[in-house]
């Protein structure tokens, strides 16, 4: 790929209504669980919320995120500088987000895209167990 090249795919990255997202709300839509998407009144922005049970649900992608950072940080080839202090200011930013909603009594779920992708239902079952237990709790 040339540089130009490159640089127009980079630009069509969503950061919300990513397929993931797509899946993982409308999996939840059919089991019945009403949720909202994208809410800015909750901090962090998260891509699904359940503001009933105080559930915040985030669809990590796993470049933009740093999942197995450690070793898929060397992978890394082109502007290794910018890329490596992205991805770890995103890294950052999700654990202040975790902290931040956590305080305000919010129960954070963070989904890899892999795990979304592999497992679906997994990933929908997880969802519906907070919501049980927040039932259970009386949140």
């Amino acid at each position: 790929m040339t540089e130009s090249q490159r640089s127009y795919c980079m630009s069509r990255n969503k950061g919300k209504g990513t397929s993931i997202e797509t899946a993982l709300s409308k999996a939840l839509w059919h089991r019945g669980i009403r949720f909202r998407k994208n809410s800015s009144a909750i901090y962090g922005r998260p891509d699904i919320s359940i503001r009933k049970y105080r559930i915040a649900i985030f669809c990590d992608g796993d470049f933009w995120h740093g999942y197995d950072w450690e070793n898929r940080r060397q992978s890394i080839r082109t502007h290794r500088e910018y890329w490596i202090l992205k991805i770890e200011r995103n890294i950052a930013k999700d654990e202040e987000v975790n902290h931040i909603l956590t305080a305000m009594g919010w129960h954070v779920i963070r989904l890899w895209e892999h795990e979304i992708r592999k497992d679906l239902d997994d990933s929908v079952d997880m969802i519906i167990r907070a919501i049980e237990e927040a039932k259970a709790s009386g949140r």
